[in-house]
């Protein structure tokens, strides 16, 4: 299980969990099994959202490997430069 910390607006459509876990181990499979969980999250993923691995955030890297106990942080999609 992957535990996922969810920043801002995102957490209203968790019901206000500031974490939750899912079974994954790559971002897509997050992504899609978040969305299964918690549909109110659908919209927002499919507008786009960053996540944060360790403290690097990555945008579109599907298939970005998730290893056991890493630190996962789901967040509005982020633009800027």
């Amino acid at each position: 299980m992957v535990k996922v910390l969810l920043w801002g607006s995102l957490r209203q459509a968790t019901d206000g969990l500031t974490e939750v876990e899912v079974e994954a181990t790559n971002f897509k499979q997050l992504l899609d099994r978040l969305g299964e969980a918690y549909p109110g999250l659908q919209p927002q993923i499919k507008r786009g959202v960053s996540m944060s691995l360790n403290g690097v955030i990555y945008r579109e890297a599907w298939f970005t490997e998730i290893p056991p106990d890493s630190e996962v942080v789901l967040m509005p999609y982020m633009t800027g430069g």
